[in-house]
């Protein structure tokens, strides 16, 4: 699709319909007719949600549900395409007039040509090769070829099995394979999570700046998403405090604890004793997010909460593999109470009967042969080359504006704006030199009150893309 064209995208929300799902869905309908063809660029979501009249946000878990399901692929320093592995449909089947009900208008424009993400790993490090040859082996052994129905809607019994011990050893949680879950990426365990815990109508506290694609699984299984204030140790436990004894609907607590998406802060020891005896006071359910554990740069990486929860204290604890591989490994999982991992079990069976099981399979073999601890250690010593060089980078040029705290781990670092100088329009400013840089207000539950900051993720970069960022970036500031 070229430079500049304008494709009219026509989307009809059904009744109860999450608006994210149904403009997803108007996406694979223009991928279907032929008008989206293989490898095409896709809007940026700024555009795509002023011509649509829709929360960003919205747009992000549109595009954010196409990339699990397939449809569209990301690459770094480019933006967003439909799949080039699809059928060109437009060769199967005649173009079909338009019927929707709503229509809008968006201009393909130029794409940035740099990206710094939000804390993506280096796809370019992924370990294809010895993955590739797991798959092979996978989808040959006789534990595969024997059953060729569905499997368990947990996920393969080899890979949970191995995440067990994985997780034992690695983080200190004491979860048998029967207390795992496997999923689509980790955004599926969120909703399912949310699904499990919370009623229509009642809340979820969750972190404010936070991970607005939690918000939106976490709406979409019905639930009020309140913000509780995060400074720079975390979730504020005394307004989190103060929200329980207000809020009888108040049903579960989102964290990011280990590295706070997206400031980047760990939470401290105290306020983690102290939200786990909130939790079990008011008698709330835990979501822990632990996207990134693996790379910890500075000290030792501080266990997760599930990890010194009481079982009075349920707490549903969420992992991922796509940032310890690559976005593109759409494996997530959870470990959660028994009776909570049933209903989440039940929940999945009804939309997705199992995972690709023979990618599962494959991991687990990396997990069991040592591949993947191997890749963990590469990877960590390359993305704590890569912050500390981003770190210098932005000392030298950005002092006078902004500051940060250097993150003890993670792939971003959250540089604050100081006073009178707005992240957005640096931001603004930055796209449209080539270089997309993602605000604060990309991470703020009330558009109105956005954190004047950036979200610098270094680890897709080489030290020379750094360097050529953030010269495009000072060129753009204030």
């Amino acid at each position: 699709m070229g430079k500049g064209t304008t494709l009219t995208i026509e989307w009809r929300q059904k009744e109860g319909e999450p608006v994210f799902l149904a403009i997803a869905q108007a996406i694979i309908t223009e991928i279907e007719r032929g008008r989206l063809k293989p490898g095409d660029p896709l809007p940026g979501t700024r555009a795509l949600s002023k011509n649509l009249g829709v929360n960003r946000n919205t747009v992000d878990a549109a595009y954010h549900e196409l990339l699990m399901q397939g449809w569209l692929v990301a690459e770094a320093s480019r933006g967003t395409f439909v799949a080039g592995d699809l059928p060109d449909f437009a060769q199967h089947r005649p173009m079909q007039q338009p019927g929707g009900v709503e229509k809008t208008s968006a201009a393909f424009g130029k794409q940035p040509v740099l990206n710094l993400s939000d804390g993506a790993p280096d796809s370019r490090l992924a370990p294809t090769v010895p993955l590739a040859q797991a798959f092979r082996r996978a989808l040959n052994s006789p534990a595969f070829s024997a059953d060729h129905g569905y499997g368990d809607p947990r996920g393969s019994a080899h890979l949970r099995s191995t995440l067990s011990d994985y997780l034992k050893d690695e983080r200190g949680l004491a979860a048998d394979a029967g207390d795992i879950m496997v999923t689509r990426g980790s955004q599926m365990a969120l909703f399912l999570a949310a699904a499990t815990c919370v009623e229509p109508g009642s809340a979820i506290a969750v972190e404010n700046p936070g991970y607005p694609l939690a918000w939106a699984a976490f709406r979409a299984a019905g639930a009020r998403t309140v913000g509780v204030p995060v400074d720079t140790g975390g979730i504020d436990i005394d307004a989190l405090e103060q929200l329980a004894v207000q809020d009888a609907t108040l049903r579960a607590i989102y964290v990011t604890p280990h590295h706070q998406y997206p400031t980047t802060a760990t939470l401290s020891v105290s306020r983690r004793l102290r939200l786990l005896d909130l939790a079990r006071r008011h008698r709330l359910t835990i979501i822990e997010d632990d996207y990134d554990h693996e790379y910890r740069f500075d000290g030792r990486p501080v266990l997760p909460l599930a990890a010194r929860a009481e079982t009075e204290t349920p707490v549903i604890y969420i992992g991922s593999l796509s940032k310890l591989i690559a976005p593109g490994i759409r494996i997530g999982y959870a470990v959660a109470p028994p009776i909570l991992l049933r209903r989440m079990t039940d929940l999945r069976e009804a939309v997705d009967r199992q995972g690709d099981l023979p990618l599962e399979h494959a991991l687990g073999e990396l997990i069991l042969d040592g591949t993947l601890k191997r890749h963990a250690r590469k990877a960590r010593r390359i993305y704590h080359a890569r912050r500390d060089h981003a770190a210098a980078l932005l000392a030298e040029h950005f002092s006078e504006v902004a500051d940060f705290t250097l993150p003890a781990g993670g792939l971003a670092i959250w540089l604050r704006m100081r006073p009178g100088v707005s992240a957005e329009s640096w931001a603004l400013n930055a796209g449209r030199l080539g270089l997309g840089i993602l605000p604060g207000l990309r991470f703020a539950l009330e558009p109105a009150h956005p954190p004047e900051a950036f979200r610098f993720g270094f680890a897709s970069l080489r030290e020379a893309e750094l360097e050529r960022a953030v010269r495009i970036l000072k060129q753009a500031g204030p």
